[in-house]
C-alpha cells in the first residue's frame, strides 16, 4: 500500500504546532506543522554543494540525508521522528485540500511563461511547464491565493522566474503536483511545492516564500536556497534578497544572476551547519 493510502486510512486530525518566527503568520495555516519546513522528503533527501534552508529539514518515513555537510540550516533537523511524521500527515492533508478546490481557470496545454495571472485556482489536466517569466498579480489583495493543480509533472526551464505584482510578497501560492516536480537550473521559483512523488532542484534553483515537500519519494538539492519567509520582518539576518527584491530582479530579467551561489554571512548562534548533526553523505 502506498504511503498516501496509509495516511488516508490512519491519519487523525493534526494538532497545529507553533510556527517558527520566520514563517508567515496565519491563524490556521493550511500546511499545519509542515509550514515550518523548507524541505521535507519521504524516502530520502540528498544535497550537492552549498545549500541554504531558512526553515526545518526533515524526512519521514525515510531517514537518509546525504550531502548534509554543506547545508546551512536556519531551523531544526527532523530525521524519521515524530515531528517529521506529523508534518507529512499535515502536508498530505493540505495536498488533498488543494486537490479538492474547484478549478476556476483551465490552463491545460499552455506554458506558464509569459502569463500574468490574477488570484484563482488554475488547473492542468496533464503536465505543466514554465519557460520564461510567470507574473502573479496580487491586485493589492492581502489574502490573495494562487493555487496550481497539476495532474502529472511540473517542469520549469533553466532561469525561469515566478514574480509578483501589485502588493504581492509570495504568500498564498501553492503548487499541488500529481507526480514529480523539477526546477531548472538557476530558476527563481515561489510558493509551497507539494509533489506526490519526487522534487528535484537543479543547480542554483531557488524558492522564495515557500518550501519543497515530497509526499512519497525524495527531494534532491544542488546549490539551492529555500526561504519560507514572505516579509522583511522574517529576515534571519543573512544577505539573501527579500522576496520583494527577488521580484524586482526577476522583472528586470536577472533570474540567471540569482542562480549563482548565495552570499551568506556566518550563521548566527541559532543556526547551524548540518555537518554538526549528520555525518556527511
Amino acid at each position: 500500500m502506498s504511503k498516501k493510502g496509509h495516511f488516508l486510512q490512519g491519519a487523525t486530525a493534526s494538532a497545529l504546532a507553533a510556527i517558527l518566527g520566520t514563517a508567515p503568520v496565519e491563524a490556521m495555516p493550511l500546511l499545519g506543522t509542515a509550514q515550518s519546513f523548507s524541505v521535507l522528503g519521504a524516502s530520502t533527501v540528498s544535497n550537492t554543494g552549498a545549500t541554504t534552508l531558512w526553515g526545518d529539514l526533515g524526512t519521514y518515513p525515510g531517514s537518509s540525508i546525504t550531502g548534509a555537510g554543506t547545508v546551512i540550516l536556519g531551523g531544526e533537523l527532523h530525521q524519521n521522528d515524530a515531528v517529521a511524521q506529523q508534518a507529512q500527515l499535515d502536508a498530505l492533508t493540505a495536498y488533498n485540500v488543494l486537490a479538492g478546490r474547484p478549478v476556476s481557470h483551465d490552463l491545460t496545454g499552455q506554458d506558464l511563461g509569459g502569463l500574468t495571472l490574477s488570484p484563482g485556482v488554475y488547473g492542468f489536466a496533464a503536465a505543466a511547464q514554465l519557460t520564461g517569466t510567470l507574473r502573479l498579480d496580487y491586485q493589492n489583495q492581502a489574502d490573495a491565493e494562487f493555487i496550481f493543480k497539476i495532474m502529472s509533472a511540473l517542469t520549469t526551464a533553466s532561469s525561469s522566474v515566478v514574480s509578483f505584482l501589485n502588493g504581492g510578497d509570495g504568500a498564498g501560492v501553492f503548487w499541488q503536483v500529481g507526480s514529480s516536480a523539477t526546477l531548472g537550473a538557476g530558476s527563481v521559483f515561489a510558493g509551497s511545492l507539494l509533489a506526490d512523488q519526487s522534487i528535484t532542484l537543479n543547480a542554483g534553483a531557488s524558492i522564495a516564500c515557500g518550501r519543497a515537500i515530497a509526499l512519497n519519494a525524495a527531494v534532491t538539492m544542488n546549490n539551492n536556497t529555500l526561504s519560507h519567509a514572505c516579509t522583511e520582518d522574517a529576515d534571519p539576518g543573512n544577505t539573501l534578497p527579500e522576496p520583494s527584491v527577488w521580484s524586482l530582479l526577476a522583472l528586470a530579467g536577472l533570474g540567471l544572476a540569482l542562480s549563482r551561489r548565495p552570499q551568506v554571512t556566518r550563521p548566527q548562534a541559532t543556526r547551524q551547519t548540518l555537518s554538526m548533526l549528520v555525518p556527511p553523505g
